[in-house]
């Protein structure tokens, strides 16, 4: 056994000690866990901790926002969970004779990325204890104080109730090896990050939930609130630099509306570049990489300010920047037409409803495939047209896409910072991965009324049209 199988298995040891002694726990035993730990990662205090080693240590995203960020994604992972039902029956249909049990996946090995370094062990945390399950953490190397700190406090909500502290665990010394070892002995793995540890995780050999490329093409209809818009649209782009996957990349905007839109995004903090500084960008933004030929995102952009980006790029920007606008052409083939990760949002014009579509099925064909898109407009046909058509997971109408996209109180979506994208992203599910994908359900079947139909209701219609 080499090293690193012997620290996984030891920790993974552990964890399975501390999940037996509390699956038999009831469902308050379980709440009062849930919400002790969630308060520590809740609290002002506590929350501003975790967003100042975040910062700190990854050089990523900004403060202020980070604070925003965990605080609303806990609270919204709460209210979530406070009511479900996790332990014992859950469901009950005396018409079919099913009830529904629910129990442990067991310990779970959660991957967490380095632009959300708290919040996403923070919030993923509280869905997989609801469970009764264990988890152990596996940060990015460059975030593994940040991962240190966020357990810390919830292994201190775990003392407070008394349950076992190894029910949250993390890998202190983070390296590929150890997280591929991770995945190997846990019971389920949940990967939020980018695709090559989306891709580990499937191929682990154990049940994996994964994250999708983010990559958000927003349509502007003609007929949106334009003020509205722009505004909800600087707030998504601008927030925490874009760390999240969520944040909108391009905007296919109506060419009647194209200009005023644009100026209202101007008004709202946004600079429109020229020919010469959408040069400089992008010549910027990506960089040449070992394999001849190929460009990479220049991880010197993800999550940087507007205002280094440009500066980096060699030109300046007004004080009080909030994004960079590039007007971007050729969608699906120009390079604007992907996930750019930071306050760089590509513009682009379109004519019908059946436009804006096809640019929007380019871009994610180019990148991000399953993730999401946004709309704003209030015709219901465009609604409904974009909703039925588009290969996304989510479709946010009116909304800023960042933080409505995983969930918050002015949505239904649950709240999560784990987004998958179905097969068109290459994950299992097309769901925001919360509380509900960490519980094991058993079906009990009792017998009813036979209730056989017969062949004439079955095959009826089909015989009328074709004959038999």
């Amino acid at each position: 056994m080499d090293e690193d199988q012997k620290i996984i298995g030891e920790m993974v040891s552990r964890a399975r000690a501390a999940q037996e002694q509390i699956a038999n726990y009831t469902q308050e035993q379980i709440d009062d866990l849930c919400l002790s730990v969630a308060w520590q990662v809740y609290k002002d205090d506590n929350i501003e901790a975790c967003a100042r080693i975040a910062v700190e240590e990854t050089g990523m995203g900004v403060y202020e926002d980070k604070i925003k960020k965990h605080k609303v994604k806990i609270l919204g992972v709460c209210r979530d969970v406070k009511h479900a039902k996790t332990v014992g029956v859950i469901e009950r249909d005396e018409a079919t004779g099913i009830t529904k049990y629910a129990k442990p996946v067991g310990v779970v090995g959660a991957l967490t990325p380095v632009t959300n370094p708290t919040a996403t062990p923070g919030s993923n945390c509280v869905g997989i204890l609801k469970g009764r399950n264990a988890v152990i953490f596996a940060p990015h190397p460059k975030a593994k104080k940040s991962c240190k700190v966020v357990t810390g406090f919830m292994r201190e909500g775990l003392r407070k109730v008394g349950a076992p502290l190894d029910l949250v665990q993390f890998i202190e010394e983070p390296s590929i090896p150890r997280s591929q070892e991770l995945m190997r002995q846990v019971d389920l793995v949940v990967a939020t990050g980018g695709s090559v540890m989306v891709k580990a995780a499937y191929s682990s050999g154990t049940p994996s939930y994964g994250v999708g490329a983010g990559n958000p093409v927003i349509i502007v209809a003609e007929d949106a609130d334009i003020s509205d818009a722009a505004e909800k649209i600087t707030i998504s782009k601008s927030f925490d630099n874009a760390t999240s996957c969520s944040s909108d990349t391009s905007l296919v905007i109506q060419e009647g509306i194209y200009g005023e839109m644009v100026s209202e995004l101007v008004k709202q903090g946004g600079y429109l570049c020229n020919e010469e500084e959408k040069a400089k960008i992008e010549k910027w933004m990506w960089i040449p990489t070992k394999e001849p030929g190929k460009l990479a995102l220049n991880l010197d952009v993800v999550a940087k300010s507007s205002g280094k980006i440009a500066n980096d790029a060699g030109f300046d920007v007004p004080d009080g920047t909030k994004m960079l606008m590039v007007e971007a052409e050729d969608a699906g083939v120009d390079r604007f037409s992907g996930e750019k990760i930071s306050p760089v949002l590509a513009l682009w014009k379109y004519s019908t409803i059946n436009d804006a579509m096809d640019k929007v099925t380019k871009m994610h064909v180019y990148s991000g495939m399953g993730h999401s898109c946004g709309l704003y407009s209030f015709n219901s046909e465009y609604i409904d047209k974009v909703a039925s058509t588009l290969k996304v997971s989510r479709v946010i109408v009116r909304q800023p896409h960042a933080p409505s996209a995983g969930g918050n109180f002015w949505n239904g979506m649950p709240s999560t910072v784990t987004l998958s994208c179905g097969t068109w992203g290459g994950n299992i599910t097309t769901e925001n991965i919360h509380w509900r994908h960490f519980i094991n359900v058993t079906w009990l079947s009792e017998p009813v009324t036979p209730s056989k139909p017969t062949d004439e209701y079955i095959f009826g219609s089909v015989w009328e049209k074709y004959g038999k």
